[in-house]
This record gives structure tokens, sequence and C-alpha cells, in this order.
């Protein structure tokens, strides 16, 4: 009989990154909220309310710049894993193995209903991993430009300089620098992780070799 184990141990790795999520916003509202009212303050402007924060541009700013970078790393790690390989990383798939085993494109009894369904289905379900990471990218890159330029010209107004219009601000060096300082720091973790990985062990984890496993030893199992 298969063992069946507490519903908290069983998805305990989501709930917790979750709650780690979920403090770490809250701790990002409250500061940001205080640290953007001094800064209203010193331009003789009216403190904002927490919930008009949560709409102007600093807040949205900082928020989708954040998730965009880690969309955009997540959706290009799905992607080039597929094609390319690092020996000895724990990250990579086998450098004689597949692009993809075509078993894996066959129905089972467990299998998701798209699986079973086919055609269409299937055709979408089977890069949906990917498509849902580049779309939460596009998502966070437009609300990443919107809070910027709502940031970028709530500063002009305040400093008595032009406004600029929210398509031309997509040439803004601002906006750019943002999200170039982001991406390099989340390409920086995945080599960090995959190169790490290679030389380095952690027991227990899955995103480890075994401890006793050659440095040459590629993937997991």
């Amino acid at each position: 009989m298969k063992k069946e184990y507490p519903y908290l141990y069983k998805n305990g790795l989501c709930i917790t990154f979750f709650i780690l999520m979920l403090l770490s916003f809250t701790g990002q509202v409250y500061t940001g909220w205080k640290e953007h009212n001094d800064f209203l303050t010193d331009y003789g402007v009216a403190s904002l309310s927490l919930t008009r924060y949560l709409s102007s541009g600093h807040f949205l700013q900082a928020t989708f710049e954040n998730w965009e970078s880690e969309f955009l790393q997540m959706a290009l790690f799905v992607i080039l894993s597929i094609f390319l390989r690092q020996k000895g990383s724990s990250e990579s798939k086998k450098c004689d193995d597949k692009i993809y085993d075509p078993k894996d494109l066959v129905a089972k009894h467990n299998s998701p209903w798209c699986v079973k369904k086919g055609g269409a289905y299937l055709a979408v379900y089977k890069h949906s991993l990917s498509l849902a990471l580049f779309f939460l990218f596009l998502c966070s890159f437009f609300f990443h430009w919107y809070g910027s330029w709502l940031d970028f010209n709530e500063k002009q107004s305040l400093e008595s300089k032009p406004l600029q219009s929210f398509i031309l601000f997509i040439e803004n060096k601002k906006f750019w620098f943002e999200s170039f300082q982001n991406w390099q720091s989340e390409f920086l973790s995945i080599f960090a992780i995959i190169f790490l990985s290679i030389y380095l062990r952690q027991i227990g984890s899955s995103q480890s070799k075994a401890v006793n496993a050659p440095h040459d030893k590629t993937g997991e199992d």
C-alpha cells in the first residue's frame, strides 16, 4: 500500500517559499511606503495612504522589475536546458540524452487530461511551462514599464521638468538600467548554481548530486 503523507509534508516546499514571499512582500510594501512618503515630504507633498501607494509608480516599478527578471531567467533556463548541456552539473541533462523521449507523449492512465486528449491540447500542453513563464515575464515587463514611467513622471513633475509619454519611455535609460541590473543578477545566479553544482555538494538536496558522486557525473540520478 502506498504510504500517505500529511498535506503539509507533501507540499512543504511550495508552502514555505510562498510564506517567505508574502513576508518579504509585506516588508517591501511597508518600507517602500514609508520611504516614498519621506521622499514626498522632502518636496512638500502630502503623504500617500497605503492604498494609494499600491497603485503608485514607486511600488509598481520596484515590484515588477524584480518579477520580470525572475520569470525571464526561469523561462530561458527551461528553454536552454532543452538543447544545451553542462558536463558534471546536477542542473543539466547528460550529454548523450535526447532532447526528449517520444514515449513521454504517450498517454497513461494517470496522465493529465491534455495528454489524453491529444491534438492541439497536447501541442500546447507540452510547451505550457515555458509559455506560462514567458507570459508572466511579458506581463511583468509591461507593468514595470508602466510603473517606471509613472515614477519617472512624478519626479519630473515635482522638479518642474517636462513629462515623457508612455510609448517613448520604452527608450528611457532609467527603465533599461532597472531591467539590466536585475537581469544580470538572475543570470549570475543561474550560472552559479549550474557551475557550483559540478564541484560542490549539499547532502539531502534534490539540487545536488550525491556527496560521493564524481565531479564529471552529470544530472541528479
